[in-house]
Formats: C-alpha cells, sequence, structure tokens
C-alpha cells in the first residue's frame, strides 16, 4: 500500500526508475515500428541510435556536447557568483532586501529568449552573446530563492547567537549561512536544469556550433532521428551532471539528507 512519505530502498528506486525508461522505449518502439506513426514526423528507437552513432564517429557531434556544456557551466557559474552573495545578503539584511527585491521580482518575469535580439545587437552571435542568455536566465532566480532560503533562518537561534554576544556578522557567518548552505546548493542543483533549457535556445538563433545548432541543422533536413538524438543528449548529460550535483551535496551535507 503507498504510503505518504514512505521511503523506498536504493534498490527499488533504480528499479523503478529504469522500469520507466523501459516502458517509455517500449511504446515508442511500438509506435514506429507498429506503423502507428509516420517514420516522417518520428523515427524508430533504432534508427535514432543508428543516427546518433554516425553523429558521434563521422561528423564530430562529439566537439557541438563540449562546446554546449561549456556554456552552460560558463553562464551559470558567472550567475552563481553574483547570485549567491546578493541572495544571502537579502536575506541577511531587510535594508537590502528592500532596495534590491522590486528589481529581483520584476526581472525574473522576464523570458531570457527576449532578450537575444538585444544580446546579438550589443554582443554580437559569440560566445558572449550565448553566456548572457545563460546568466540572465539564471541569475534572478537564483537571488530570490537565496534570499528566502536565509531569510527563513529560525529566529530563535539569531537570538540565541546575540545572547551568546554575537554580532550582525558572526550570525550571518556562523548561523544563517551553515543552516542554508545544504538548501542554496539544492537551489543550485535546480537552476542547472534551467541553465540548459536557456542553452539551447541561446543556440537556435545566430549559432554555428553546440547541440542547439545541431538540431536546427536537422529541422531543416526533416530529419527527426536527429533532432530527438540531440534531445536525449541534452537530457543525458543533465542527468548525469544532476545525479552528481545531488552527490556532491551529500557528502558535503550528510545531515541534510
Amino acid at each position: 500500500m503507498l504510503e505518504p512519505l514512505k521511503p523506498v530502498s536504493r534498490g527499488t528506486r533504480i528499479f523503478l526508475g529504469a522500469a520507466f525508461f523501459v516502458l517509455f522505449f517500449a511504446a515508442w518502439g511500438v509506435a514506429t515500428f507498429g506503423g502507428f506513426v509516420d517514420g516522417m514526423f518520428l523515427k524508430d528507437p533504432w534508427y535514432t541510435l543508428r543516427i546518433g552513432w554516425s553523429l558521434f564517429t563521422e561528423f564530430g557531434f562529439i566537439e557541438d556536447v563540449g562546446v554546449t556544456i561549456w556554456r552552460v557551466l560558463g553562464g551559470f557559474v558567472l550567475a552563481a557568483i553574483v547570485a549567491v552573495p546578493l541572495g544571502i545578503a537579502m536575506g541577511a539584511f531587510k535594508f537590502v532586501e528592500a532596495f534590491f527585491e522590486p528589481f529581483v521580482s520584476f526581472a525574473r518575469y522576464l523570458p531570457a529568449s527576449a532578450f537575444i535580439p538585444l544580446l546579438i545587437l550589443w554582443a554580437g552571435v559569440g560566445e558572449a552573446q550565448k553566456l548572457l542568455v545563460i546568466f540572465i536566465g539564471s541569475v534572478f532566480q537564483v537571488i530570490l530563492m537565496v534570499a528566502v532560503i536565509v531569510g527563513s533562518t529560525r529566529r530563535d537561534l539569531i537570538e540565541a547567537a546575540y545572547t551568546l554576544g554575537a554580532d550582525g556578522a558572526g550570525i550571518v557567518r556562523r548561523v544563517m549561512l551553515p543552516g542554508a548552505a545544504p538548501q542554496i546548493a539544492e537551489t543550485l542543483r535546480l537552476v542547472l536544469g534551467w541553465a540548459w533549457t536557456y542553452v539551447i535556445v541561446a543556440e537556435l538563433v545566430g549559432s554555428s556550433s553546440g547541440i542547439g545548432h545541431m538540431i536546427m541543422d536537422s529541422q531543416r533536413l526533416l530529419d527527426t532521428g536527429q533532432m530527438i538524438f540531440g534531445i536525449f543528449c541534452i537530457g543525458v548529460i543533465g542527468l548525469v551532471s544532476d545525479f552528481g550535483f545531488k552527490w556532491l551535496n551529500q557528502r558535503m551535507y550528510p545531515w541534510a539528507f
């Protein structure tokens, strides 16, 4: 019987996760091999796998993958460098929050894709434009989420620190940051997933390399197999990075898991 929040074993979790993918590919195979979907609109799994192999072995797709990973990490790291300290300051000090929050709340609703024409005008179609799209799409989300996490520190812990003689800087350093660090790390893990959506949008316009560029070329050729393989590559890389981030967070903050 299903029970809310009842934990499952690691083995069960792996089995259930793998079972979903098996069912997914089985349904995909039935739809394509069974002739229920025209091949022009959806290629079968075997063709997609073969065309993906040829992309890596004949067309140097590994370089496109590397370029896309570099863009994601570059833009995301820049966003984190700006957003985490500012979010901590906003969460800890109400004066800072009052000054920045209206603009941050406004800016986080602006779609990063809407800035692409301006960024092409300002920065051209090179790497700077791609990094800025990811930066704009990530930085405001991280700022607000970190501010909320830090600002929700238990008041009784802060009062106890004041009673023991801590000053404002000491409370931030010794009370707020240690308590908020695991959740901040989880926030960064979640926003990293959003960064992948922004990089593909950036690569769809004015790009000569990257996974998004390959997907656009495949669209012009009406090759749904290549498009699906490119999308799957993004999912696989994202899944690996997500598991890596989660593993690192569990090692750094074992008490929070």
